[in-house]
């Protein structure tokens, strides 16, 4: 565990070693991380706002990587993983949660459904942007049985702003002295950053328990 979050916190570091190592199957690895993460359940803790955020900063300081490969890869990454969620959720249902575990907790299911309460079938969208509900959230939709067009387009959506909003972030200001000497302290702040929006029913609950 402490090793996985060394790589977390100092993603620029591992970056530079895997871009050479690997050459251009880094792709096809960020690929299948973006893809797993949004897409199979069981991967909810996998990297996902701060590894876009890292990519988009190794596209501004020669590291080696093309940023609209990124861009295009990465999207079309997070349309498949939760098209594949969904699916998952549509044909396997609640009976994946019957038994509590490690990764099926229900736990996370009730966080991913305090999103539908608030933002409906936006939530496709709005769940982009927190860790967990992002691989949840087209989980449940396909259990819910959400209508099929109605979830691709929302998607799509979901996919390029969130592939877009965090690389382009990455790009534009990886580059600046003060972000590459406080890497490590830029990339836990996307990631507080990002957690915020599941932490708000859990503080409205505890503030309001009888709501």
């Amino acid at each position: 565990m402490s090793q996985f979050i060394d790589i977390i916190l100092h993603l620029d570091q591992y970056l530079a070693a895997w871009i050479p190592m690997f050459g251009p199957w880094i792709y096809v690895l960020m690929f299948l991380v973006i893809f797993c993460e949004t897409g199979l359940v069981v991967t909810p803790f996998l990297p996902g706002d701060s590894l876009l955020f890292a990519l988009g900063a190794m596209t501004s300081i020669g590291g080696g990587l093309d940023l609209w490969v990124l861009l295009f890869s990465l999207t079309i990454a997070g349309i498949l993983g939760d098209t594949v969620n969904y699916h998952i959720g549509k044909y396997l249902g609640p009976k994946v949660f019957e038994r509590q575990s490690r990764f099926f907790k229900k736990d996370y299911l009730i966080q991913t459904q305090a999103f539908y309460d608030q933002w409906g079938a936006f939530t496709i969208v709005a769940a982009r942007f927190a860790p967990i509900a992002r691989t949840f959230a087209p989980f449940i939709a396909g259990i819910g049985g959400m209508n099929y067009k109605k979830f691709i387009s929302y998607n799509v959506l979901g996919a390029v702003a969130w592939v877009f909003t965090f690389i382009l972030a990455g790009h534009f200001f990886g580059n600046l002295p003060v972000v590459k000497r406080n890497f490590h302290i830029v990339i836990f702040g996307v990631i507080f950053v990002s957690i915020i929006p599941m932490l708000i029913p859990w503080i409205k609950k505890k503030l309001n328990p009888t709501a």
